[in-house]
């Protein structure tokens, strides 16, 4: 009996998942939008050596710059697609996307970046853009932390201007309700098995206090803790982040093995241990959701290669080819201002 309740249980659980690892299966690996991996190939031929070995240094220095640099990408391609908008400084005409919410006091990894476009100029002057610098950097990293690989397609450039409106209302929000993170993935081309493989990026890297306040002390209004987080991790959390003070106090996103590209993720969301409120939903508010959740939890190299998958999809938004926008000598400022 036993027996035949647990294969039932395998059964549904496969007609549950099966259509959403079929959508994955079928994004495969469009090199739209005129990208492709061997855009440098000819004109210059050690780009991705270059990036690869600058972006292992800064992580050797500082293991959490893997996620920090997958961040960066992530909300660099949510505003305006993926065109380095994200790395321009304030200046004349240009208002900076690194004062938005999202972003403020937050965002990190812009000096990696300059070590890495400084070496590439070096190498092939005007030739790199800054875009693509993001794309390579966010594989790379992945891949240091233990995480899987794959062919990022390049040929983007550079835009010529920032939208920190962009910044403050298109990038997810770890308070966003589930409905508003879907809708803001899709207003991207990006599905639900998108957001929830994406999502794994929260196996590495850390999270300010501010951003999970409201799930220890008043996360419905009537304040109190938010039901769905594990009374004893909740407990935790709170001596390091206080009803009010210590906003920038920083936990780990995967308290298990935060500096390792894993599935624990989705183990620690199962547990009742997602750090963000963003996390737990993905598993409380929609059983679509649930089941990722729950395959990518049981199984590490599914999830690896959904990731895989997801990051080339969101790497190809709305990128800029051809004769638009331009190759940045500096990713803080356009060509023409000094």
């Amino acid at each position: 009996m036993a027996a035949s309740m647990s294969g039932r249980l395998v059964l549904l659980a496969c007609l549950v998942v099966a259509p959403l690892l079929l959508a994955g299966a079928a994004r495969g690996h469009p090199w739209g939008g005129g990208l492709f991996p061997q855009f440098y190939d000819r004109s210059c031929p050690r780009a991705k050596e270059i990036v690869r070995s600058v972006v292992a240094r800064a992580v050797a220095r500082e293991t959490r710059m893997a996620a920090s640099l997958v961040r960066l990408h992530f909300h660099d391609c949510f505003v305006k697609g993926c065109d380095a908008s994200v790395l321009l400084d304030n200046s004349t005409g240009i208002v900076s996307e690194k004062g938005s919410n999202p972003n403020k006091n937050s965002l990190r990894g812009f000096e990696v970046v300059d070590e890495i476009k400084a070496a590439l100029e070096a190498a092939c002057p005007g030739t790199v853009s800054c875009a693509d610098i993001l794309a390579l950097a966010a594989r790379d990293s992945t891949v240091l932390a233990g995480g899987p690989s794959w062919d990022v397609p390049l040929g983007r450039r550079d835009s010529l201007g920032a939208s920190i409106q962009g910044s403050n209302n298109d990038i997810p929000a770890p308070n966003n309700t589930l409905p508003t993170i879907v809708t803001k993935f899709r207003r991207q081309g990006l599905d639900v098995a998108d957001v929830v493989a994406l999502s794994g990026a929260h196996t590495i890297g850390l999270s300010r206090c501010t951003s999970f306040r409201q799930r220890l002390y008043n996360q419905t209004g009537n304040g109190a803790a938010d039901a769905t987080l594990d009374v004893s991790f909740a407990a935790r959390l709170r001596q390091g982040c206080p009803r009010s003070g210590g906003d920038g106090n920083l936990f780990p996103l995967d308290l298990a093995t935060p500096a390792r590209f894993d599935n624990l993720y989705f183990k620690n969301i199962l547990a009742g241990r997602g750090l963000l409120s963003s996390d737990e939903v993905l598993l409380t508010k929609s059983a679509e959701t649930a089941a990722l959740v729950k395959a990518y939890a049981a199984d590490v190299d599914l999830f690896f290669r959904h990731f895989a998958q997801s990051m080339v999809k969101m790497g190809n938004i709305s990128p800029l080819t051809g004769a638009q926008g331009e190759i940045r000598k500096n990713c803080r400022r356009l060509n023409g201002n000094h």
